[in-house]
């Protein structure tokens, strides 16, 4: 019998504490387990250390998982909690994603202070963003815009604006909601124009691959649709060799026996874009989303790839 508490590992900003305390919870009340059966253990990573820098010029998505993929390795950790978009879609050997909560709404948040919608943001307007995906959208929408990289915990980015830096910037709707802001975006985009990057809005466990208590444990919490629906986005994410340095939209949803993805990849100036639409049955979710890769890769051509490089 488990008499050591679950070490529950953590990114330490407060999106990432709500998210690992939503999933003690879960853990809590599907079990009938204590508190303290659970340990939630901090870590600071590379990612949360280094905020001056875009993510494409320090090396990527793994700089918020390494370290805790670290201690999962090492046995120091039972599992970690993530933002299931900042996961490589190449995981260390032996681990994995071994559960998925119920996926918050994937789609983005614009936060404007000199307008508030981004089609109504004055010509020449500055609109700071982290994300070469939300840059490349908007200046697919509005070609006129200042675009400047913005990075930081969300509070520091909204006191940014606040203090004029920007004239609007764009967060997850999901993150907002999380930490009880749903009231701060000016506008939601939709998600047709401005589709969300594959696996926004969901927050995924990572375990070590054959740790069989573990694994019965999250079973319990592990929401089969937004399972099923994030391994197709990440699976056309993993075809186009996704990382930070790629504009690549892609949401997929699981409903019944279906499951339906669609998917954009741009150039960075947002000057050029193809679209991907693909079903078929759960089953094959992964297959469905690298085919879907594999088309929009075809019907872009080598040449628009040269952009991302």
């Amino acid at each position: 019998m488990q008499t050591k508490p679950f070490r529950i590992g953590t990114r330490g900003s407060p999106l990432a504490l709500a998210q690992a305390y939503e999933t003690r919870d879960r853990l809590i009340a599907a079990h009938g387990l204590p508190a303290d059966r659970f340990e939630i253990v901090v870590l600071s990573t590379m990612g949360d250390r280094i905020t001056d820098r875009s993510l494409s010029e320090i090396g990527g998505k793994g700089l918020f998982t390494e370290e805790l993929e670290q201690q999962l390795l090492s046995g120091d950790l039972d599992f970690a909690v993530h933002s299931s978009k900042d996961m490589p879609t190449k995981l260390p050997d032996g681990l994995h994603i071994s559960a998925y909560l119920p996926r918050e709404d994937a789609r983005d948040a614009f936060v404007g202070r000199t307008a508030a919608r981004l089609m109504d943001l004055p010509v020449n307007a500055t609109v700071g963003s982290s994300s070469l995906r939300r840059q490349a959208l908007i200046r697919r929408l509005r070609p006129d815009i200042n675009v400047i990289t913005f990075r930081g915990l969300v509070d520091t980015r909204l006191r940014k604006l606040a203090e004029g830096q920007v004239d609007a910037t764009l967060l997850a709707l999901a993150g907002l909601r999380r930490l009880g802001k749903q009231d701060v975006p000016t506008e939601i985009l939709d998600p047709e124009e401005f589709p969300p990057a594959p696996a926004q809005g969901a927050i995924c466990i990572e375990s070590r691959i054959g740790d069989g208590r573990v694994d019965a444990l999250l079973a319990a919490i592990n929401d089969r649709a937004t399972f099923d629906a994030v391994s197709c986005e990440r699976a056309f994410l993993s075809a186009l060799d996704g990382s930070c340095r790629t504009p690549i939209a892609g949401y997929a949803i699981a409903r019944n026996d279906h499951i339906r993805f669609s998917g954009m990849i741009l150039t960075p100036d947002g000057s050029r874009s193809h679209r991907v639409e693909a079903e078929g049955k759960r089953g094959e979710a992964e297959l469905i989303g690298i085919r879907a890769g594999e088309e929009v890769r075809a019907k872009a051509g080598a040449d628009f790839f040269s952009s991302w490089t």
